[in-house]
């Protein structure tokens, strides 16, 4: 399916981000210019949250909270991307501080790559679906 124009940047994100959580996972190859080691990972994934994805957060939030009354599915399944982004940010918060950075990384890097996996075949499917155009063209102003 298409995306609809109003969820195009936020896919877009999505590439980097799932890069990121393939770079985190246990045996990971190694991605040109990115880093190797796991002091060097653990950097990495905390300046990529908060350059980036703490705001793509905030974006999909907003488009969660303004497309909820579309459908119930839509409703639901928000409250879970919600709570699943407390809990990123939790993980990328405290990587630094694992016990175990390489059971931690791995952990994050799968429980992000699940997350976008979910918006990209679940969410976006049930916006583009559900929610009328007009209120689609209102949120990518909001977007911006």
């Amino acid at each position: 399916m298409k995306r609809h124009g109003t969820l195009t940047p936020l896919s877009r994100e999505h590439h980097s981000a799932l890069i990121l959580a393939q770079l985190l996972k246990k045996g990971a190859p190694a991605y040109k210019g990115l880093p190797t080691g796991n002091a060097e990972k653990i950097m990495y994934a905390q300046k990529m949250f908060h350059n980036s994805l703490k705001e793509h957060f905030k974006k999909e939030e907003l488009l969660i909270n303004n497309v909820q009354h579309c459908h119930e599915d839509i409703q639901k399944l928000g409250k879970e991307i919600f709570i699943e982004h407390e809990q990123l940010t939790r993980s990328f918060l405290n990587l630094d501080k694992a016990t175990d950075p390489v059971e931690s990384m791995d952990e994050l890097g799968s429980a992000l790559d699940a997350h976008i996996r979910k918006e990209e075949r679940v969410l976006f499917p049930l916006v583009q679906e559900h929610c009328p155009e007009k209120d689609l063209t209102e949120i990518s102003i909001l977007l911006q």
